[in-house]
């Protein structure tokens, strides 16, 4: 992996430096050698008989596939990403599901093993097993989708709240937004007519966001999904017995209560007040809601931006990524994101969204 060569010269030897260091151990394509041979050959190791089908599904940060098996329903198989997580942590990852699973809440657990196994390893490569749920992402301006979503967010925060965990980081606003815009100024991907305007504006949302959680005070942190969008959110309609089942908690971390909330609102200030008033109306049948995290709605939004184009930017020795972000490292694209940013610090100084009833 190198350095964006139209804008290398102008990154500080430091900042290079710096993330050179860093991403020492990650430079070689990690998925290069999961083949389709290894994968079902990989499954079969665990007493699964393939027939042969294998479907890869969207994912970028991990490889999941779709595979038949000759005498049961088809198995997911999802392979992490070389030198992400600690075996430590995705072993919190299954037991955090698990224990949702065990609370009766509409969660895809890992499948375990006669010997208790959950985390396999197979040529080099770590994977997990898991029966394939159905579904489609939810219809959020259906009517009563929102609260339904509330009620068993507020039951995954229930189970949540019980222990903590301790190989698996908070959200933090060093990780997503001062050490992604450390590395963003490292990588090079920034048009040098832009780096200026870049470095001012990426300041005065950091400041905000500072701003926000300060006005927020002391909230609790539990064990959230973390990445709660309705990519990773599947429904079914099957009467009572339907609704929905939540998947990938890959992303899952320690953080306030809001972060599994704030990305099932949208539109305008109105719209999200009464979107936000849906969710909590279900919410609040099983959880208590602490309204001061609603002051930390937009600057979460913000972490998530600014992690987000340095996401792409860490992965992009990653052959998936080029051909799947083709707009990524293009002067449309940081233009954009310049733009995103300084709505971004204008929304942070409103006061903060008001749940509203329908």
């Amino acid at each position: 992996m190198v350095l964006n060569s139209s804008a290398a010269a102008c990154v500080p030897a430091v900042e290079r430096d710096r993330y050179n260091r860093a991403m020492e151990p990650h430079r070689e394509t990690p998925f290069s050698g999961l083949t389709p041979d290894l994968v079902l050959n990989a499954i079969d190791r665990q007493g699964h008989r393939t027939d042969g089908r294998l479907l890869a599904l969207n994912s970028y940060e991990n490889r999941v596939f779709l595979a038949g098996i000759e005498d049961g329903p088809a198995l997911v198989a999802k392979f992490y990403r070389p030198g992400r997580w600690s075996n430590e942590a995705i072993a919190e990852e299954h037991a955090f599901v698990a224990e949702l699973a065990a609370a009766e809440v509409p969660v895809v657990p890992a499948l375990v093993t006669e010997n208790g196994a959950v985390l396999h390893e197979f040529e080099g490569f770590r994977f997990a097993l898991y029966l394939r749920q159905g579904g489609r992402a939810p219809e959020l301006d259906r009517a009563g989708t929102l609260e339904r979503l509330g009620r068993y967010l507020a039951r995954i925060h229930v189970v949540g709240a019980r222990r903590a965990f301790s190989a698996r980081p908070a959200l933090t606003i060093a990780a997503f937004g001062e050490e992604p815009r450390d590395d963003l100024f490292a990588l090079g991907f920034i048009p040098p007519e832009l780096d200026a305007a870049y470095r001012s504006v990426v300041e005065l949302a950091l400041e905000g966001v500072r701003a926000c959680f300060a006005r927020a005070g002391a909230v609790a942190n539990l064990r959230l999904h973390g990445d709660c969008h309705v990519g990773n959110v599947l429904w079914i309609d099957d009467g009572a017995s339907g609704g929905p089942h939540f998947v990938d908690f890959d992303d899952s971390r320690s953080g306030p209560a809001v972060q599994d909330l704030w990305m099932l609102i949208s539109g305008n200030r109105q719209e999200m007040s009464e979107q936000l008033g849906q969710l909590l109306a279900g919410y609040e049948m099983f959880r208590d809601f602490d309204d001061r995290e609603l002051a930390l709605i937009e600057a979460l939004r913000t972490l998530r931006i600014v992690h987000y184009a340095a996401w792409l930017a860490r992965r992009w020795h990653d052959p998936a990524f080029p051909a799947a972000f083709p707009w990524f490292n293009t002067q449309r694209f940081w233009q954009d994101h310049i733009l995103q940013l300084r709505e971004q610090v204008a929304a942070m100084q409103e006061e903060p969204l008001v749940a509203r009833s329908g």
